[in-house]
């Protein structure tokens, strides 16, 4: 079993970090809307931006919990299309991938 504990370790701190950004997020989107109907406007184009970016850091959570399964599985790194090792320049560059190279493309 190769030891995927740097990897876990950089998963993990990228993890809380996007965790207390969407945090923000949702704080942020909670909030009334001005009683100003032009503030209004603002604020709901302000708000699908920051449900845009919200979903984004939301698909890399979950990109994320996955990639942390198979390292406690012990097939991170195992390309789960063609069952190849996921060279480690690619897992490098980009931690949360499940495929290698040739099948990502």
């Amino acid at each position: 079993m190769t030891d995927n504990s740097e990897f876990a370790a950089k998963l993990k701190s990228r993890l809380q970090d996007l965790l207390e950004r969407a945090e923000v997020i949702e704080d942020d989107l909670r909030h009334p809307l001005d009683a100003d109907w032009s503030e209004q406007a603002v604020d709901l184009a302000d708000d699908e931006a920051l449900e845009g970016i919200d979903e984004a850091l939301r698909s890399e959570i979950r990109q994320i919990g996955y990639a942390l399964k198979r390292i406690d599985n012990g097939t991170y790194g195992t390309c789960a299309k063609c069952g190849k090792d996921i060279g480690a320049q690619r897992l490098k560059a980009r931690p949360i991938a499940s495929r290698c190279i040739n099948c990502a493309s």
